[in-house]
């Protein structure tokens, strides 16, 4: 067999944690392949959750979750400056509705303060409603997070992606993992996509990640699908909520909140619903009367507003209280399992771990003299400038000027570029991702059939 056709580095799942570690191994002197199962990458769990940058403030104190958070924090709030990722720093409050809830602040501060986020503090219920002023009545008191934010999570990892390929990593997508074969030299992952040869495996399959991992002879965890519902409504909700309303977390999760998101909206969920299904991404009748319900006591004037929007998301819950990342040095295999939906922060973290703990385990890496720039990724953010707002880039190229999506305001000049971008979209939803269209109150009943005609002809372009 011709060496060149093995890969030093294969990385299984191209999410957000994936996109994440390619990129770290590719500004290194290695051959670096990215392989996803689907058609395009963050078409998994990564694209649907509640795109929170979190500061890691209710982690355990201890968990590797905690220090991937919290470190993730940093390096993902610096890499959006370079990259033009959308963050806004709205800042969160925890709502207590009950003594036992108030009762529970303090202890949820001296955790935060165990984790380093120092920030935290204990409000009265006058401070609350002076917060978030459209609150249900009841709540009792608070605790304030003023360094949680509201981040565009289709871009964090269509960047990652981006960045990997330009730093010379391949993208192989529709190269979902069926069997592995392996050898002294070499693992030969069989894929739908073909045959595909690498000198180390990193497991980031997401909910797929047990399934792999017992490829490799281990059965040490169990992925369970766990799905969130969510209820997003329009835009002319958002003066009803300016920073992320948190309850009182239990062990299942962060439970039921009410947050603004990066495109304008309100969003309200998720639900958690343990589920066996991992291809389970419906929304329910059940799901949405349970949602409707808490929301019409966290903020009743929130349920008179117009819904746009309807989205369930699966978590890759784990019979395991912390992110299983560990590397096998006889198989050169490495598992990143268990990663919550605190990867959407961790994830550049994540790869610095693992880069670690592969060094650890004998991989020699050299990092590569020179790197290519961060991409500058196209802005989502609705407080933020898009090319319809800004005359120059209309007058420099006037497909800036003709707007296809008016609910969202996307124009055809945005269209176009996605399509002819370093790793364009394979159908209509990743186009979607990456600019917008079609996610708006009419939900593509006005622009779909145009956006489907520019999408073909650019495409074939």
């Amino acid at each position: 067999m011709n060496t060149q056709d093995v890969y030093d580095v294969l990385v299984i799942g191209a999410g957000i944690v994936g996109s994440a570690i390619a990129r770290e191994l590719a500004g290194n002197d290695l051959s670096v392949a990215l392989l996803e199962a689907r058609d395009d990458v963050g078409d998994g769990t990564s694209k649907a959750n509640t795109a929170i940058l979190h500061t890691g403030f209710d982690a355990k104190p201890g968990t590797l979750e905690s220090a991937m958070v919290g470190r993730g924090y940093q390096l993902l709030s610096e890499y959006a400056v370079p990259t033009g990722i959308p963050i806004e720093h709205t800042g969160a409050i925890l709502v207590a509705w009950d003594d036992e809830q108030l009762d529970a602040l303090p202890a949820l501060k001296e955790k935060a303060e165990a984790n380093g986020y120092h920030h935290c503090e204990i409000v009265d219920s006058d401070a609350v409603y002076a917060a978030v002023p459209h609150l249900g009545p009841g709540a009792l008191g608070g605790l304030t997070v003023p360094d949680e934010s509201i981040i565009c999570t289709w871009t964090v990892n269509l960047a990652l992606a981006t960045d990997a390929v330009n730093r010379g990593a391949t993208l192989l997508r529709n190269h979902r993992v069926e069997t592995v074969d392996i050898a002294p030299e070499f693992t030969t992952l069989h894929t739908t996509g073909g045959a595909v040869r690498g000198r180390w495996v990193i497991n980031a399959a997401g909910l797929g990640a047990d399934t792999v991992d017992g490829l490799f002879g281990y059965s040490r965890f169990t992925v369970t699908p766990r799905r969130g519902e969510l209820i997003v409504y329009d835009k002319l909700a958002r003066p009803l909520v300016d920073k992320i309303v948190l309850p009182v977390p239990t062990s299942r999760g962060k439970g039921v909140l009410v947050s603004p998101t990066i495109y304008g909206n309100v969003m309200l969920g998720p639900t958690s619903e343990d589920l066996t299904d991992r291809t389970a991404t419906g929304t329910s009748e059940a799901g949405f009367e349970f949602l409707l319900e808490k929301g019409r006591a966290l903020m009743p004037s929130l349920l008179d507003e117009e819904v746009t929007a309807t989205y369930a998301g699966l978590r890759a819950a784990i019979d395991h209280g912390d992110y299983l990342i560990e590397a096998d040095p006889q198989q050169h295999y490495l598992l990143v399992g268990g990663i919550r939906s605190t990867g959407l922060t961790a994830g550049m973290a994540i790869a610095e771990y693992v880069r670690d703990q592969l060094v650890s385990a004998g991989l020699a890496l050299t990092p590569r003299d020179a790197l290519p720039e961060p991409p500058r990724m196209p802005n989502l953010g609705e407080a933020f400038p898009r090319p319809y707002q800004q005359a120059e880039d209309i007058a420099a190229d006037s497909a800036y000027g003709r707007i296809v999506c008016f609910c969202e305001r996307v124009t055809e000049g945005e269209l176009r570029d996605a399509c002819h971008s370093v790793v364009p979209p394979a159908a209509l939803d990743g186009l979607r991702r990456r600019t917008r269209v079609m996610n708006g109150r009419c939900q593509a009943f006005f622009c779909g059939a145009e956006v489907q005609t520019i999408f073909e002809r650019e495409m074939r372009a």
